[in-house]
């Protein structure tokens, strides 16, 4: 139970800090390459329902890949907008780390934090 699960793409530097920051802190993690290993429907669904902001918190609005979109995303229904995910995961922000309760995106070492204690409290517990 509990365990973190760490969406990441290797040439993206917030990736290789947050890397950095979760070993360096000793927490254990599964490592997930979001464009050789993307998440699934469902798991974009529970990544979403994690959001406070919804889809804004997890997409990358900046990313060449979204403005090749070409299309307002809040026009589209949300599972037309999780199926473009699947299909080009480039439009989501990264790393996106997560332990099925708490989502951190980005490099964010309070979130991390957050959620490392969470998960050490966890294990105290077990």
């Amino acid at each position: 139970m509990g365990n973190i699960t760490f969406y990441t793409y290797p040439s993206c530097t917030s990736c290789r800090k947050a890397k950095k920051w979760l070993n360096a802190n000793s927490i254990d993690f599964d490592e997930r390459h979001l464009f050789r290993d993307t998440p699934t429907h469902e798991e974009l669904v529970q990544l979403l329902s994690l959001t406070t902001e919804g889809l804004d918190e997890i997409l990358a609005t900046r990313s060449g890949s979204f403005k090749k979109l070409g299309k307002n995303v809040n026009d589209l229904p949300l599972s037309a907008v999780i199926e473009l995910i699947v299909q080009e995961p480039k439009l989501l922000r990264r790393p996106l780390v997560t332990d099925g309760k708490k989502l951190v995106v980005g490099y964010n070492p309070d979130g991390l934090k957050s959620l490392a204690s969470k998960m050490a409290s966890l294990k105290r517990s077990s």
